[in-house]
């Protein structure tokens, strides 16, 4: 592996001017995706930004009915917030389901949305809630934010701060985990504010998506009952050696209808 230069900035605002002078530098979240990909020689970055020392960057907080999550807070700090718990347990629990105890403890919130992995947990939580992710330059709205196989709207020289989710009034998550990572082969998340029901799927497209025909059948009844017969269709899904597109096609509906019973408790 070539020389990389490292940097460990005190600051947002210093990381993002870090990063806007050398295009070529890679921000270092919890390190769980990058250091496996500089290891595999997949990543050679001229400079890594570690965003460890940036104390702003991490913390839980809820003010009404906003649930604020620092971009470098992990994994198991989200599960054990009594924050996140109290105001979207599934989140808590989505995040107590990630990977094993050595990744909850380094992975983090903001990397795991930055590095946009198809099979990732936390992407459906923020599409599934209408987050609004927050960055040095902007505020993106979930819907924006994910552009497709780890590729987001965020500009190279843009460091995200900090995580806006809305508390719904129900929400779940359902996934069938692949066994050895704990990655989603298929993950639901849901969740109905007021008449409006948001349903987002990771681990079966090249990055999370929303499914309309079944926002829109719970919409009209909010009960498992409600998503029988419905279909999604396979094209431009994930196939591989742990399933086929229409494998993953046909769990979607069926995880999605677990999520609603599980959200209606």
């Amino acid at each position: 592996m070539s020389q990389v230069a490292y940097h460990r900035p005190a600051s947002a605002a210093e990381a993002a001017r870090l990063a806007a002078a050398d295009p070529e530098a890679k921000l270092l979240a919890g390190g769980q995706s990058v250091i496996p990909s500089l290891k595999l020689g997949l990543l050679a970055p001229a400079a890594l930004i570690d965003l460890a020392g940036i104390a702003e960057l991490r913390g839980i907080r809820l003010q009404g009915r906003t649930l604020t999550i620092g971009a470098m807070t992990t994994h198991a700090t989200v599960a054990g917030s009594t924050e996140a718990r109290s105001a979207i347990p599934a989140l808590a629990r989505l995040a107590d389901g990630i990977g094993d105890r050595q990744v909850r403890n380094r992975g983090t919130a903001g990397g795991s949305l930055a590095n946009s992995d198809p099979a990732a947990d936390y992407p459906a939580a923020a599409l599934g809630l209408g987050a609004v992710l927050r960055t040095t330059h902007r505020s993106i709205p979930a819907d924006s934010f994910f552009k497709g196989l780890f590729e987001t709207a965020l500009e190279p020289a843009e460091v995200l701060i900090a995580i806006d989710f809305p508390v719904p009034e129900r929400s779940a998550y359902v996934k069938l985990p692949q066994p050895a990572s704990r990655f989603a082969l298929v993950g639901v998340f849901l969740a109905r504010t007021g008449g409006a029901v948001r349903v987002a799927v990771t681990g079966a497209g090249p990055c999370v998506f929303r499914v309309n025909a079944i926002e829109q059948a719970l919409e009209k009844a909010f009960t498992p009952n409600s998503l029988a017969g419905i279909r999604v269709a396979d094209a431009g899904l994930n196939s591989d050696i742990h399933g086929s597109a229409e494998y993953r096609a046909h769990l979607i509906p069926l995880l999605a209808r677990q999520a609603v019973a599980q959200a209606l408790g």
